[in-house]
């Protein structure tokens, strides 16, 4: 079933305030193997302007990825998540997220396409800190693949 193109465009709510934590930082950047001290040591981070540790750029990932769960659960929209791969992802940041930000994230449905019988959703996520000052966008490309004849 073809995904419902009257959703481009539909925002959904803002998210529960996520705590960013030094351990949860220092937690991923070990995980991806990031060595850089501006992500473990505030005093390092402190010597680049920063007022204390920053998390690496892709941290935020699993932020917006459990706030595009609003639209992928979506029983309107239609989506058949046992299909679904992840395409691509995007970040465009105003300034690093810091230990201590508390994140809402409002996901925005930009583009819904359809393409060799796959299903392609573009899903934007605005992060905003506790002031609502804009932290960073980030593009989720969801996948539905087609499903296979019997």
């Amino acid at each position: 079933m073809a995904l419902d193109q009257s959703f481009v465009g539909r925002s959904y709510p803002p998210t529960e305030p996520y705590e960013v934590g030094r351990e949860k930082i220092r937690e991923f950047a070990e995980a991806v193997g990031d060595p850089n001290p501006a992500y473990t040591d505030p005093e390092a981070a402190k010597a680049l302007g920063h007022p204390d540790v920053i998390a690496p750029p892709t941290f935020v990932f699993a932020i917006t990825f459990k706030a595009a769960g609003q639209v992928v659960e979506d029983p309107q929209l239609g989506l058949d998540y046992s299909r679904v791969v992840h395409g691509d992802q995007k970040f465009a940041y105003v300034r690093p997220v810091r230990a201590g930000d508390r994140l809402t994230v409002v996901s925005t449905i930009e583009a819904v396409k359809s393409m060799a019988g796959n299903e392609i959703l573009d899903i934007r996520g605005e992060v905003h800190d506790e002031a609502g000052e804009h932290v960073v966008t980030a593009w989720t490309k969801l996948v539905a693949r087609a499903a296979e004849e019997a």
